[in-house]
């Protein structure tokens, strides 16, 4: 039977907080300490031991730390979290133990990490005196007639050493993804086997909520941490990848000891001349490292990969190993727009078996070998993978091997892109950007059966300021600083609502949710002026990486506003919330209104903006595709603005940051933000700027809606730019970025959606939408998830042939939609 919340009791905790003896938590004042913004990571060891007479069939338990912990059973990990949150909604884990346990001595041993320091997927809480200002672990498991295992006073607990947090001094991110530093000689490799003696260790510090009103309680629910939720989604998960390929090259020069982080150390090696170099060699490898050098290892994985580095290594005590994780192959000039992840092990001198705490992405992982007074044996390298698991079932494959490439891999992406809520890339930020996610999470809804993901992206991204927009990236450092937003970004964040209440129907969460929608719309509402348009948006109003222009009264930013009022319409009245969908409404037709100073007649589309009261020429694809989707361009319109956006005679590549040269410019960048000064590197007059990727979905909606989706197969072709050199992902931008970047995945939604042509028909998926447009492809096969199971559509050139859960509303070209019941059909075409 699994295990669920009701296996425990209702509200209060047994468990207790605890922390490590070596920090002493004492309150220091009457109403809170604050946060320390100079907080140290540190790391605390518990070990609790147990002996049964026999097992019983299932051991409920549930467990939560801050900042994150690993639960490993008689030395086998059971457990890592918890997932990524704000501090005051806090998640535990559930998990049973019977399966690890055994009659006889039993341990129980945790590691807890706290970051102190706000990371790219971590916020500190606000502190009471005690609880919040360091790191906290809370555990409780049922034996059932043995009683309950809870922490307290009895688990042993010790604060190690072998961690240091000055991996990311002198990088140029600053705090994000964290830097792995450990040395190895400073922990005993056995410190969660039975076997290890713990005597000397003290006795774990149960730690109370002191503050008025706290009641010096120790047990959940206390302040910072609210009621303790348990996990909404699945554990991740993932296999064992190894490298393809290895490269050894051998270094004359010692490396530089004075710069603390393992990244620049790399880079620095670059700099040392070479004295040879051995390609295509394997493991394991013995490595005579030179007294006066060093040895760098390549480890070309074949393809981007994300989860856990894992090796071992045979070497004397105080060998370094030094880590740089890089997409591409190593240079020593790194970008703005490039990843600077990494790690350093030290070497204990015997077991030195290794595995990574932090996850990170990479193709290459280049390993420097120094400070070795003997040979070094490599014997095992690879990454275990910490992905948001796939259920099978759902797929697409046709005639094109090279659409069939294209969907691969924009799964592929937006899997390395879904851990524990939707992020921009593993390899670089890990940043949950909440408009970035309605990508990722219409993926999820066409092809993984699990849609549990696609629901709480939007829960955990509901964390609204005080003014009602939504933070630019949730529960991490961007929304631990209060910094400015994107306020377009809080828009993708109401489609994605809408897409819920059209995928899921669930009725209890579109309700609860949209209260966030109304107040995200209603920050925009002062900005709309007489004439319905939006004027002087502040922050960061980005819609695009591309060049798209938003100053003073912007095309693009207005007509996502009426999306997303639109969108809260159609919700509000299925809630029956009528005075909303008024509201909306009548802000609505305003900007209805007003749209029409935006458009072109002589060129066919709308332009970016206009700036004093007079239309500008810069235009781009969006405007005119927001205008098609959000129902501001009349019908009779809408192949003009088809046609004028997707000339490829017209249609240019432009960013506001690209060089030109695959990377973004720091100049092109600081003139925007010092001066507000953009480029215009095009002809305004005649040219349209091409959405990026990211974009690109609210392109290809358009040109759905506006009745030419056997357009998109040609159009998914320019996603073939990404998947060359053994890279099996979608890039950030056209011509610049990250490799991996989930936002970017559009062609694998729009094949399931416009191109098989699967979608509800009706809210919470009752009836489904079957209108197949193949364009040039000859052929389409499909298994599509729905809420009562998978749907399978076969398009032939005569026929085409559904299978179905739930009843279809059949729509071909050229003949009149028709209703189809659950079950088995084959229709000519």
């Amino acid at each position: 039977m699994e295990i669920s919340p009701k296996d425990f009791s209702e509200i209060r905790w047994r468990g207790h907080w605890i922390w490590a003896p070596e920090e002493p938590i004492e309150p220091r004042g009457f109403w809170t300490e604050g946060i320390n913004p100079a907080n140290r990571e540190a790391h605390v060891l518990f070990r609790k031991t147990i002996v049964l007479e026999s097992v019983p069939s299932r051991v409920p338990a549930r467990v939560t730390a801050d900042s994150r912990y690993v639960l490993y059973v008689n030395g086998h990990e059971l457990m890592r979290g918890p997932i990524r949150s704000q501090p005051r909604r806090l998640f535990y884990d559930l998990v049973d133990l019977a399966p690890a346990l055994r009659p006889g001595l039993n341990v129980l041993a945790v590691y807890v990490k706290y970051y102190g320091r706000a990371q790219s997927f971590w916020m500190p809480a606000v502190p009471n005196n005690t609880l919040g200002r360091r790191g906290m672990l809370v555990f409780e498991a049922n034996l059932g007639r043995a009683g309950w295992i809870v922490s307290d006073e009895s688990w042993r607990a010790y604060k190690a050493d072998a961690w240091s947090d000055e991996g990311r001094s002198g990088l140029s991110h600053g705090d994000g993804i964290p830097v792995e530093v450990f040395d190895a000689r400073r922990l005993p490799a056995n410190w969660r086997e039975p076997s290890f003696d713990d005597r000397a260790w003290g006795a774990a510090q149960v730690v109370r909520a002191m503050h008025i009103g706290g009641f010096a309680r120790s047990q959940p629910p206390t302040d910072p941490y609210g009621p303790l939720w348990p996990r909404p989604i699945a554990p991740l998960t993932g296999a064992l990848q190894s490298p393809a390929r290895l490269t050894m090259t051998v270094l004359d020069g010692m490396v530089d000891q004075t710069l603390p982080s393992p990244i620049a150390r790399v880079r620095a090696s670059c700099h040392l001349p070479i004295v040879a170099a051995r390609d295509n060699v394997t493991l394991p490898l013995t490595l005579n490292i030179p007294s006066a050098g060093a040895m760098r290892i390549t480890f070309d994985m074949g393809r981007i990969v994300s989860g856990l580095t894992t090796f071992s290594l045979r070497a004397p005590a105080g060998t370094v190993i030094d880590v740089s994780y890089t997409e591409e192959p190593l240079r020593a000039d790194v970008s703005m727009d490039k990843m600077s992840a990494g790690m350093r092990y030290i070497a204990r001198g015997e077991h030195d078996e290794f595995e990574a705490f932090e996850s990170n992405g990479f193709r290459y992982a280049h390993v420097l070998v120094h400070q070795a007074t003997e040979p070094v044996t490599l014997t095992r390298f690879g990454v275990r993978e910490l992905l948001y698991p796939w259920v099978e079932g759902a797929n697409f494959c046709c005639d094109d091997d090279a659409i069939n490439a294209i969907y691969q891999a924009g799964r592929r992406t937006v899997a390395l892109c879904s851990h524990d809520t939707f992020i921009d890339c593993p390899t670089r930020e890990q940043r949950a950007w909440v408009g970035d996610g309605v990508v990722h999470q219409m993926v999820h809804l066409a092809t993984n059966c699990d849609w549990r993901l696609a629901r709480h992206f939007l829960v955990a991204s509901n964390a609204p300021r005080y003014d009602g927009i939504l933070p630019m990236t949730i529960a991490g450092d961007l929304e631990a600083s209060g910094i400015y937003t994107i306020p377009d970004w809080s828009l993708h964040w109401i489609h994605a609502l809408y897409n819920l209440y059209w995928f899921t129907g669930d009725r209890e969460l579109i309700a609860d949710l949209l209260p966030t929608a109304r107040r995200i719309l209603a920050w925009f509402a002062p900005y709309q002026t007489q004439i319905g348009v939006l004027k002087d948006v502040p922050e960061w109003t980005l819609v695009d990486w591309a060049a798209v222009s938003n100053e003073d009264c912007s095309a693009s930013l207005t007509a996502l506003w009426a999306r997303g009022l639109r969108e809260f319409a159609e919700m509000a009245g299925w809630l029956e919330e009528y005075a909303s969908r008024r509201w909306a409404e009548d802000l609505y037709r305003r900007v209805v209104a007003g749209f029409e100073v935006f458009w072109d007649e002589a060129r066919g589309s709308y332009v970016d903006h206009i700036v004093n009261g007079e239309q500008r020429p810069e235009m781009s694809q969006i405007p005119g595709a927001a205008a098609i989707v959000a129902g501001l361009a009349p019908r009779e319109r809408h192949a003009r603005i088809i046609r004028a956006i997707t000339d490829p005679q017209r249609v240019v590549v432009r960013s506001w940051l690209g060089n030109g040269c695959g990377e973004q410019s720091m100049e092109r960048w600081q003139a925007q933000v010092q001066r507000g000064q953009y480029e215009i590197t095009w002809d305004v007059e005649r040219e349209v700027v091409k959405a990026e990727p990211f974009m690109s979905y609210l392109v290809h909606d358009a040109v759905a809606q506006a009745g030419f989706a056997d357009l998109l197969p040609t159009l998914y072709r320019a996603w073939s730019q990404f998947l060359v050199d053994g890279y099996d992902t979608i890039g950030e931008c056209w011509d610049f970025g990250t490799h991996v970047h989930g936002w970017s995945c559009t062609p694998t939604r729009d094949l399931i959606f416009y191109t098989l042509g699967v979608y509800p028909a009706t809210p919470g998926y009752t009836v489904a939408r079957v209108a197949p447009r193949p364009g040039p492809l000859k052929w389409l096969r499909g298994n599509v998830p729905t809420p009562r199971g998978l749907l399978a559509v076969t398009v032939t050139p005569e026929t085409v042939t559904i299978e179905s859960p739930i009843p279809v509303v059949l729509d071909l070209p050229g003949q009149a939609p028709r209703q189809l019941t659950a079950g088995r059909h084959t229709v000519a075409r």
